[in-house]
């Protein structure tokens, strides 16, 4: 009866690797040893979990529902490999854990409570707490100014570039058509000013080449 609950249980691709076993206690067997491996395997997992445990650290940015749930993460598998802790192993460890901004927050903690009796979740509780007046009293973090180097300008040119460009920007930058069109015509006009000195240079070219041609028949 055992065995069908598994077999009905067990997905058809699972059921075929264990399809030999005629008892209940053979695919139980079988089915620890594909998804928890063997002793030596539970035992390198365990020792993994319990290295961790001993270097959980709370993130310098991290909240405290964050960090709990990484820490449950981590309680649940060293249960499950037979490797529990008790509540108060978790209590130390979760005050060890916390950055340095939450020192006088443990240290009264360690003052006012009984580490052996208190509950884990009365001390996430009480952090919670603390973290909400952390957050009121930071200061809010203003994002850092970029400094430009001159190159080769004076501070009163730079000044006087930054003025022209403020009241450009504040003239045009609602209209971005206006902008465009102004781009367009500086455009033409920088083409124009191009041809008209080209023009210039032929005709005073022109004109020297005449006087000679005409002095030398004089």
């Amino acid at each position: 009866m055992i065995r069908g609950i598994l077999v009905a249980a067990l997905p058809h691709k699972e059921y075929l690797k264990m399809s030999d076993k005629s008892t209940a206690m053979a695919m139980f067997t079988s089915l620890c040893s594909n998804y928890e491996g063997n002793k030596k395997v539970r035992e390198a997992k365990a020792t993994m979990l319990v290295h961790q445990y001993e270097l959980f650290r709370m993130k310098e940015d991290e909240r405290i529902e964050t960090m709990y749930s990484r820490f449950q993460t981590l309680v649940s598998g060293l249960q499950i490999l037979k490797k529990s802790y008790v509540a108060s192993d978790h209590v130390n460890k979760i005050l060890r854990s916390l950055p340095a901004k939450w020192r006088p927050k443990v240290t009264t903690i360690e003052e006012v409570k009984d580490l052996n009796t208190l509950s884990v979740e009365d001390l996430i509780s009480s952090l919670k707490c603390h973290e909400i007046g952390l957050n009121e009293h930071e200061p809010i973090k203003k994002p850092k100014s970029i400094a430009l180097k001159s190159r080769g300008k004076s501070s009163k040119t730079l000044k006087a570039l930054e003025s022209e460009e403020e009241s450009t920007s504040e003239d045009f930058d609602e209209d971005p058509e206006i902008v465009q069109k102004m781009a367009m015509l500086s455009n033409i006009l920088k083409y124009l000013a191009k041809k008209n000195k080209r023009f210039l240079s032929r005709s005073s070219s022109y004109k020297s080449s005449r006087k000679e041609e005409k002095g030398c028949f004089n």
